[in-house]
C-alpha cells in the first residue's frame, strides 16, 4: 500500500485516538469540603483520589469551608495516605462555620497517620487559594466540587483583583470554571421546599452563590445520597489494613451503632462530577431560591441540573463502595 493510499486511514486513526485521549483527559478539580462534621466527606475524598489514580481526575486543591480544628489536618492525612501530600490545602480563615467531629474519628486518624499540615493555621486562606489555582488554569476547564457550606464560594465571588489575577472573583469563575457540582438542597414531600444542612449552616452564602454563580450548577439533593448506604463492606474488608478511610468509617459506624451503612451524600457529588450523571442518574432542570432561614424553594426556571435516580440506590452504592475501597498506588510519604 502506498503512503498516499494509506493517508486517509492514518488520518482517521489519528483523529480517533486524539478524540479518545481528549475523552479520557483528567478533569481538573478543586474539592471544597466541610470535613469533620460528617464522615461521608472521607468517602468522597477516597473516591476523588481513586479517580486521580485511574487518570480520570487531577486534584488541583483541597479546601475546607469548615473552621473546626481537625479539618486541615484531616485533609492532609487523606492526601498523604494516597501519596499526594503536595496538594495545596486551603481553609476558611474565620471563626465560623465551625462544626465539630462528634464521633472523634478525625482526631483518631490525625493521631494515627502521617500528615504535613498539623493545624489549620498552616493551611492557605481559602479564597486566596481559589484565586491562585484558578488563575493558572486553562479557560473553562475547572470543575469545582462542593460538599459543604457555600462560605468559600461566596467569598470567591466577592473577591477583588489581587496578585494572581486582575479579574474580580465572579469574572475569574466565569472565565476559568467549567461547572460546579454540589451536594446541597433537597426537595421535600410537597415537591417544593426543603431545609438542608449544607445550605442552612451559612444561608447568606448559599443565597449569594445560587443567585450569582456564572457557570452551570449540578445539584445532588439530600434525598439522593440519603438512599445510598455505604461503609459496611469497607469496614468488613480485612484485606484493607492501616487505612484512615476504613478507620474513620469503622469508628463512626460503631459509635453511631450503625449496622447498615452511612448515607452517601458527598460521594454522589464526586461520582457525578467525574463520571457524569449516566448511568447512575438522570436530571431535571429547575430553579431554586434560598430563603433567609436556609430553606430552599423550587421556583419556575431551568437554572440548575438536579439529579434523579436512573439506577437503584443499592446498585449505585456497590460502585461507590468499590471506589471507596481503592488502595493507593503510590507509597504514602511521611
Amino acid at each position: 500500500m502506498s503512503f498516499k493510499s494509506a493517508l486517509p486511514t492514518l488520518l482517521l486513526f489519528l483523529t480517533l485516538n486524539f478524540a479518545q485521549a481528549q475523552k479520557h483527559s483528567p478533569i481538573p478539580v478543586i474539592f471544597d469540603t466541610d470535613i469533620a462534621g460528617d464522615y461521608d466527606d472521607v468517602g468522597a475524598m477516597a473516591l476523588l483520589h481513586a479517580f486521580a489514580d485511574k487518570g480520570e481526575a487531577k486534584i488541583l486543591a483541597t479546601i475546607s469551608c469548615n473552621a473546626f480544628e481537625t479539618t486541615a489536618p484531616t485533609i492532609s492525612v487523606i492526601n498523604t495516605y494516597f501519596g499526594r501530600p503536595e496538594i495545596p490545602i486551603g481553609i476558611v480563615k474565620k471563626d465560623k462555620p465551625n462544626k465539630d467531629c462528634s464521633q472523634r474519628w478525625a482526631q483518631a486518624i490525625i493521631a494515627g497517620y502521617p500528615h504535613k499540615i498539623k493545624s489549620n493555621s498552616q493551611a492557605v486562606e481559602a479564597v486566596a487559594l481559589y484565586r491562585k489555582i484558578l488563575a493558572s488554569q486553562a479557560d473553562a476547564s475547572v470543575t469545582i466540587i462542593s460538599v459543604g457550606f457555600f462560605t468559600n464560594l461566596a467569598g470567591l465571588l466577592h473577591s477583588g483583583a489581587d496578585k494572581y489575577s486582575r479579574l474580580t472573583g465572579e469574572q475569574l469563575v466565569k472565565q476559568k470554571v467549567k461547572n460546579l457540582v454540589s451536594m446541597a438542597t433537597g426537595i421535600g414531600a410537597d415537591g417544593k421546599t426543603f431545609s438542608e444542612y449544607n445550605v442552612n449552616v451559612d444561608a447568606a452564602s448559599a443565597q449569594e452563590v445560587f443567585k450569582n454563580w456564572p457557570t452551570p450548577i449540578t445539584l445532588s439533593g439530600f434525598e439522593i445520597g440519603e438512599k445510598i448506604l455505604t461503609g459496611i463492606k469497607l469496614t468488613n474488608n480485612y484485606s484493607i489494613q492501616n487505612s484512615p478511610i476504613k478507620d474513620a468509617f469503622q469508628i463512626a459506624l460503631e459509635k453511631d451503632k450503625n449496622t447498615v451503612g452511612r448515607n452517601s451524600w458527598d460521594e454522589t457529588a464526586v461520582l457525578t462530577a467525574i463520571r457524569g450523571a449516566k448511568p447512575y442518574f438522570t436530571y431535571r432542570k429547575l430553579n431554586m431560591e434560598i430563603k433567609d432561614d436556609g430553606t430552599d424553594v423550587v421556583i419556575p426556571g431551568e437554572k440548575f441540573l438536579y439529579l434523579q435516580f436512573a439506577m437503584k440506590p443499592d446498585a449505585i452504592a456497590k460502585d461507590i463502595e468499590q471506589l471507596m475501597m481503592h488502595q493507593p498506588i503510590k507509597k504514602a510519604m511521611k
